[in-house]
């Protein structure tokens, strides 16, 4: 992967591609997403079963679109005790975490003769979508505790989950296995764009979401776009990416595997490397090479490095930081000798992992803190996938007389000014006898 110095004007120019990486989509595709969606709220179950049959698998039948009690009793028997073990530490950990970010309703009276507060409630029903990867083999059981346990966690009375069946019509048993585990109430064999279009509208067989989170595609990604605003949904996600910060102190072969670790996702994913050490940046580079060779997404990554990949050498750990907070990067690793120093000055980064034997791989798995980050610079403003996606806060007010009629003038004035005279009336008529 090449060097690069910052500032430098080679080092803008990469970086401008880098930064400016964005989520787009084609106009075609926004046209053939938005007419299945149209299709599955139109015609509901027979839209859902063409499409499948078509895509996924050719002999399926309607009502095979619900697993059923039976294949997830059976899922059990088909996974190995590692898996259960690993599979267990993960959703345990997970849900300590997000336990913590359970939001209270509240309630003061600050002020005489009036109750303020907030009331907090859970969604109705939420849906999670779960790629199901080509044939059922890279099942991301990972991303069903990501998104299922939140949702339990907030008290959400529906968890329904989608995933598409492999040609055979069935679904890969670690995801129905981590599904039970993560809550989830019903699971269905639907992918893509008409999975999103069941969830946003809801068909005879699957129930209608008020949430929908979880990754996927381009056409689920665009779904997703599309159904926003009927639905409340975790985020537009675009392709993965990495940066990492490092001294002198780095080891070069951990970071070339981190930066591997994420461009072996897309080829549009991103993986740079900012540090302070020239003799770093080199060792990088070429452990780099050699790891590529024995990688088995060599392909993939080789393109996203090409594209999307640097090495940067700055002057300073200051200016790294300064750099990662213009990118805002999904996963951003701090491998300094010292990173708890410079936490206060990190801003806009979707997770920060923190020293040599904290790769991003263990938030991905275990470590507690939701994978499903926000992508392409939108950490400037937005958050990982949380209980507060299920949440949904009411205002509560209550004026007592006496409170009323020593504000009254004021709300009044204010409601003129804005033209708004029955609003006005509305207080006018409570100040009469």
């Amino acid at each position: 992967m090449k060097i690069y110095r910052y500032p430098s004007q080679a080092a803008e120019k990469k970086l401008s591609l880098i930064e400016n990486r964005s989520i787009g989509f084609r106009k075609k595709d926004v046209t053939a997403v938005a007419r299945i969606l149209d299709d599955v709220k139109k015609n509901g179950d027979d839209a859902l079963l063409s499409y499948t049959r078509r895509f996924d698998s050719p002999k399926f039948k309607k009502a095979a679109l619900k697993v059923s009690g039976k294949e997830m009793a059976e899922a059990g028997k088909q996974v190995d005790s590692a898996f259960v073990r690993a599979l267990n530490r993960a959703a345990r950990q997970v849900g300590h975490f997000h336990q913590q970010q359970r939001p209270s309703s509240w309630i003061n009276a600050d002020r005489p003769g009036t109750l303020l507060g907030q009331i907090v409630r859970p969604v109705d029903a939420a849906g999670v979508y779960v790629p199901g990867g080509k044939e059922g083999k890279t099942p991301l059981v990972s991303t069903v505790l990501m998104c299922a346990i939140p949702a339990g966690i907030a008290g959400v009375k529906k968890i329904s989950m989608a995933t598409p069946p492999m040609r055979n019509g069935k679904v890969n048993p670690h995801l129905l296995v981590a599904a039970k585990k993560a809550g989830v109430h019903d699971v269905y064999k639907i992918g893509s764009a008409w999975a999103v279009a069941a969830l946003a509208y809801g068909t005879q067989t699957v129930p209608r979401a008020n949430v929908i989170v979880g990754p996927g595609n381009i056409y689920v990604t665009l779904a997703k776009k599309l159904v926003a605003g009927e639905v409340g949904i975790d985020m537009i996600a675009g392709p993965s990416e990495i940066l990492i910060i490092a001294d002198h102190t780095a080891k070069p072969a951990y970071i070339a595997a981190d930066l591997l670790s994420q461009a072996e996702h897309d080829p549009l994913s991103s993986a740079v490397l900012v540090t302070t050490s020239q003799k770093v940046a080199a060792a990088v580079s070429t452990a780099l090479d050699s790891q590529l060779a024995t990688l088995s997404r060599r392909e993939t990554a080789t393109a996203s490095l090409k594209r999307y990949g640097a090495i940067l050498v700055v002057p300073d750990i200051a200016t790294a930081i300064d750099f990662a907070n213009r990118i805002a990067p999904e996963h951003l690793e701090v491998q300094i000798k010292d990173p708890l120093s410079y936490i206060g000055s990190i801003r806009n980064a979707g997770a920060v992992f923190l020293g040599d034997f904290t790769p991003e791989p263990v938030g991905d798995y275990v470590a507690g803190p939701n994978h499903v980050l926000p992508t392409a610079g939108t950490a400037r403003y937005a958050s990982a996938l949380s209980v507060d996606h299920f949440m949904k806060k009411s205002s509560l007010i209550q004026y007592s007389r006496e409170a009323f009629r020593k504000e009254a003038k004021d709300i009044m004035c204010l409601a003129e000014v804005e033209g708004l005279g029955a609003h006005a009336n509305a207080v006018r008529i409570r100040l009469g006898k």
